[in-house]
């Protein structure tokens, strides 16, 4: 199937000078010039895992050929070099979240143990008649954690609803926000229907109800200008692989009098200052919570990527994606018995939809033949999907490299589906 023509409102909305930076942005990320299938690679999986720019993959190699030693406490040169690197990469973290001190950023796999580190720690907390208030759109790592952590000391969960149009139903949510609730733990962006939560007021309401909150920022850090003490949020947890860098790479940020209260995560090397079989003397954050030798590459790729992002200018960057969830926007409402799921502004840079008759399984497998890669199923949302009355959706979801030549393919390979199962 041949590309869609460019529509008039590509033409008029995508200038020549766009066009170019477009494709200079495009030039750093080796996949995105590949094929599949024999199709161009059109990737609109972004909110699952983000490409990643030749800067990132040239910081990991440097680390691995020139500085390859493992961190602190080392007395040759080498270690020093990755300790610098290492640390000088919880700086630029420190710096994309604006904490107050990079002893706020511990280092993890992802934004699901960030999640599961603090779910641990609050056992003591926590107990029969305390509440953690979660929403319907919650991804599963912002779900399963806190059952765990009601399995172990009898806390109970409760649930803020979800609107028709996506959107967190502020009312209730403020309903159930009361004494009794310990913490509240909200996603920024919802991973399977794009909508973003008004999470500074989220924080205003629990902070006047005495409850700490923690932000999953998965969706967000990478798309979204993040100001951890402006939001006054008490944990944001975020995810390298969906912010441009490798996978296995994340960050928790967490005010410092958390970090000194809550008790180690895991136990082993780097978090403790002295051993005995009698006791053990845990080390100052954040290496307390950094037990064992870290992801050094990872962490310096993590620190690459936003130094990339930034000196692309992230306002400039999220603009660019707004406009293409406009476009995308307008040329799947155009295709008949297709339905977009959340509706809801704002919104970030993904369309989740299903068509009529097609499961969604069935179209992403017919736009992979054309090379067109989306996501497909109940995008670890499950209890959204349950209300919404689904078993999973589609969804494409945008990153500042995509094209309305790409969404135009999308579009154009829905019409093939749809015609397929007429």
């Amino acid at each position: 199937m041949r590309a869609a023509a460019a529509s008039p409102t590509q033409t008029e909305r995508v200038k020549p000078e766009q066009a170019n930076r477009i494709a200079d942005l495009r030039a750093d990320f080796p996949a995105l010039a590949t094929q599949v299938n024999g199709k161009p690679l059109a990737y609109l999986d972004n909110a699952a895992s983000t490409q990643r720019p030749q800067a990132v993959m040239d910081a990991l190699n440097r680390y691995e050929v020139e500085m390859h030693a493992n961190v602190h406490r080392g007395v040759h040169a080498r270690s020093d070099q990755a300790t610098a690197a290492f640390e000088g990469a919880r700086e630029r973290a420190r710096a994309w979240l604006n904490a107050a001190s990079a002893e706020e950023i511990v280092f993890t796999r992802g934004a699901t143990e960030s999640i599961n580190l603090v779910a641990r720690c609050l056992d003591k907390r926590m107990g029969e008649g305390s509440e953690i208030l979660l929403t319907r759109m919650e991804h599963h790592s912002n779900i399963v954690p806190w059952q765990q952590l009601c399995e172990r000391t009898g806390a109970r969960i409760q649930v803020a609803p979800v609107l028709d149009s996506g959107e967190l139903d502020l009312k209730a949510f403020q309903e159930l926000l009361h004494s009794g609730v310990q913490l509240v733990a909200v996603t920024h962006v919802s991973n399977a229907m794009g909508v973003i939560n008004p999470v500074a007021e989220i924080c205003r309401m629990a902070r006047r109800a005495g409850a700490p909150v923690l932000i999953d920022g998965a969706q967000a850090a990478g798309h979204i200008p993040l100001d951890a003490q402006d939001l006054d949020c008490d944990f944001y947890a975020l995810s390298g692989h969906k912010m441009y860098a490798p996978t296995g790479i994340g960050a928790l940020y967490a005010r410092r009098p958390w970090l000194e209260e809550l008790p180690p995560f895991l136990g082993g090397g780097e978090m403790i200052l002295e051993v005995r079989f009698e006791e053990t003397t845990y080390n100052a954050p954040p290496h307390r919570f950094e037990a064992g030798t870290p992801n050094i590459s990872g962490a310096i790729a993590l620190g690459a990527a936003m130094d990339y992002l930034a000196g692309h200018g992230l306002e400039r960057l999220a603009a660019m994606e707004r406009e293409l969830l406009e476009h995308a926007t307008e040329r799947l409402r155009g295709i008949a018995g297709l339905r977009i799921i959340g509706t809801a502004k704002p919104k970030s840079a993904v369309v989740s939809f299903v068509m009529d008759d097609i499961h969604p399984h069935d179209l992403g497998t017919i736009l992979d033949h054309e090379g067109v890669a989306i996501r497909a199923g109940h995008h670890c949302a499950m209890p959204l999907m349950e209300r919404f009355g689904l078993p999973g959706t589609a969804r494409a979801s945008f990153a500042f490299y995509n094209t309305h030549d790409e969404i135009d393919r999308l579009a154009s390979g829905i019409e093939t589906a749809r015609r397929l199962f007429r």
